[in-house]
């Protein structure tokens, strides 16, 4: 297909769908590309040439149960829109497969830069690095403080047993895409069981909660939008922390498709991320490393998912060939956190 008509988007029938829901508000013929970055649910930018719109779908073949729950990340945007958390308006949820193959959902088109890796950060300089880092932090705070009820997200998880449950979800993940050995994985999910902490009062969690799936823009470089709710619920907000604290941490492996920013001049060490989200919300940290080696589990068991629709062919974008180098990495890292403490 051209690179205005990318595959898992069929331009003729979503603008049929926008003109028969949203009547008026595409005003002539749809171009669309696929985002680069993502390595889970596709998103395109969709345009008519005056106004532009990001389209969200799963990924095309192999989809592992509630992984890429369209309806569930459309309707937290739709509850949060309202309050001081940046989110993308959103525009239509569309649950028939017959359009696009899947379920997907349209929404608003954000202007602003997902900062993926340290070199990306660098001509920001020093200050700027940090004070955006430190703002990613303060939005998590601002999330965790929305009351769920209050934004109709009361029954939009099971808080309680939340970390159990997510330890035996995210091996089920693995299981479904196991192909090979790894070494250390076992292990490092057992040891997760054996310590679980006492989580603090339930919070929207937004679950995948890092640099990249914000856009940062404006003078003051301020969080515009927060992407990427597919696995939001709620649950123990620490498991957010955790994953900025993971994603703040230098990987150790140079090159890689999947990296860190911790290497960015000016980017605040992990403890002082701690230190902050603690002073700022209250809430008690002293099981982060934990949270931590979870997000480690959790990144390799995803990483691993990404690996495997790769082997059978059913990726789109580049950067694929190299993901399941990562996978030993992230159980190691997710080792040494627990033995560290």
């Amino acid at each position: 297909m051209s690179p205005d008509h990318p595959p898992g988007l069929d331009l003729d029938r979503l603008r049929g769908l926008l003109d028969r829901e949203r009547p008026g508000l595409v005003a002539g013929p749809l171009s669309g590309r696929l985002i680069e970055g993502g390595r889970s649910n596709l998103t395109y930018a969709v345009s008519d040439g005056t106004g532009s719109w990001v389209v969200r779908r799963p990924p095309l073949g192999h989809v592992l149960a509630t992984a890429h729950d369209m309806k569930r990340e459309h309707r937290v945007i739709s509850a949060l829109h309202p309050t001081d958390v940046p989110v993308p308006r959103p525009v239509l949820l569309c649950e028939d497969e017959e359009v696009l193959g899947a379920p997907f959902y349209v929404m608003e088109f954000v202007e602003g830069t997902p900062y993926r890796t340290a070199e990306q950060l660098a001509p920001l300089g020093p200050e700027r690095t940090r004070a955006a880092v430190l703002n990613l932090v303060d939005t998590l705070v601002g999330l965790h403080a929305v009351d769920p009820a209050e934004v109709g997200l009361g029954d939009f998880g099971r808080p309680e047993g939340f970390l159990d449950r997510q330890l035996r979800r995210w091996a089920k993940q693995l299981d479904a895409s196991r192909n090979r050995d790894l070494a250390g994985i076992d292990e490092l999910h057992a040891t997760l069981g054996r310590e679980l902490p006492r989580s603090p009062s339930p919070t929207v969690v937004h679950g995948d909660y890092r640099l990249d799936n914000v856009l940062i823009g404006g003078e003051n470089d301020e969080i515009r939008a927060i992407l990427d709710w597919e696995m939001s619920t709620l649950g123990d907000p620490l498991t957010d922390l955790g994953l900025l604290v993971m994603y703040s941490s230098p990987l150790g492996m140079p090159d890689s498709p999947v990296s860190t920013t911790a290497q960015a001049p000016g980017h605040p060490a992990p403890a002082e991320l701690i230190e902050r989200y603690a002073a700022r919300s209250g809430r008690d940290v002293s099981a982060v490393a934990w949270y931590t080696a979870f997000a480690w589990f959790k990144l390799a068991v995803i990483l691993e998912g990404i690996h495997y629709r790769y082997t059978l062919g059913q990726t789109v974008g580049r950067g694929f060939d190299r993901i399941g180098d990562l996978v030993p990495v992230f159980i190691e890292h997710g080792l040494t956190t627990l033995q560290k403490g």
